[in-house]
């Protein structure tokens, strides 16, 4: 390789670093952008609920107690947030670790069915789990994996009015990766809503506050981004697919996962251990 060459192939190989980090930037202006806008849900909610009080807007005591109550709550759910936040930024900046082990796929798809059919039955709606070869092997965390399938699977079932949630698994060969899809019958724009407080500068009602504070929790959007953010982590991917041309009228949404493929040997190596 001549001069000329090898400062081409490192301009190139320059070119493409400063894509990925130009990229990763701006995901990570993004994702904190979110976190922000998330996190202001749950502090009007309480600052409504004080407000109810502090304007003398409760009817009696009883429902005075009730509204300190709702803030109770809507501060043990900001909490919760937080510490989730606050989890995956450790993990990014190495204050903790990921556990990746080698384990059975099928083994994640027993539980996850075993964590959702019942949600999934209550709503009217049929999971369908297509459980893979027992010994298709996988490496990741085993806890945190199986937590975000769960709360993707999760999240769909209450995204979704009817027809059935379908969840399977093949391999990819080329690039010793699971891809693991889930396809969920709504719509994706769903997946993309914000959860807005209706407002605390023109002095809502009780009830309002009460219905708002109840159905309190992150939106599909940022718990998505957050799973997203673990499973690059583990080496994988995570990504809503693109609806076809064709197929751009539907409601219906499909997730793809990729993790990392465990090879027969890691496999072996690692359970001669245990």
């Amino acid at each position: 390789m001549n001069e000329v060459d090898r400062l081409t192939k490192d301009l190139q190989q320059a070119q493409v670093a400063y894509q990925m980090a130009a990229q990763l930037s701006q995901f990570k202006t993004g994702f904190l952008a979110r976190i922000s806008h998330e996190l202001r849900s749950p502090i009007s909610t309480i600052m409504g609920l004080h407000q109810l009080i502090l304007h003398n807007l409760c009817e009696s005591p009883e429902e005075e107690r009730e509204s300190i109550e709702q803030a109770y709550q809507a501060i043990q759910k900001l909490l919760k947030m937080i510490d989730e936040i606050l989890m995956v930024s450790k993990l990014e900046y190495g204050r903790i670790s990921l556990n990746i082990i080698s384990f059975s796929l099928e083994m994640v798809f027993a539980d996850l069915y075993q964590f959702t059919h019942l949600q999934a039955a209550n709503r009217n709606l049929k999971l369908e789990i297509i459980l893979p070869q027992p010994a298709l092997y996988i490496r990741a965390d085993l806890e945190k994996f199986r937590q975000i399938l769960i709360t993707l699977v999760d999240t769909g079932i209450n995204l979704t009015k009817e027809g059935t949630i379908q969840i399977l698994a093949q391999v990819n060969p080329e690039s010793d990766r699971v891809i693991i899809y889930l396809n969920i019958p709504c719509s994706v724009e769903l997946w993309q809503e914000d959860g807005q407080f209706p407002g605390i500068g023109s002095e809502p009602s009780l009830e309002t506050v009460k219905n708002f504070s109840k159905t309190l929790e992150m939106s599909p959007t940022l718990k998505f981004l957050l799973a997203q953010t673990l499973i690059e982590m583990m080496q994988g991917q995570l990504e809503i697919l693109p609806m076809s041309p064709e197929n751009q009228s539907q409601r219906f949404t499909q997730i793809q996962c990729l993790i990392p493929l465990a090879s027969p040997e890691s496999v072996a190596q690692e359970w001669a251990t245990v």
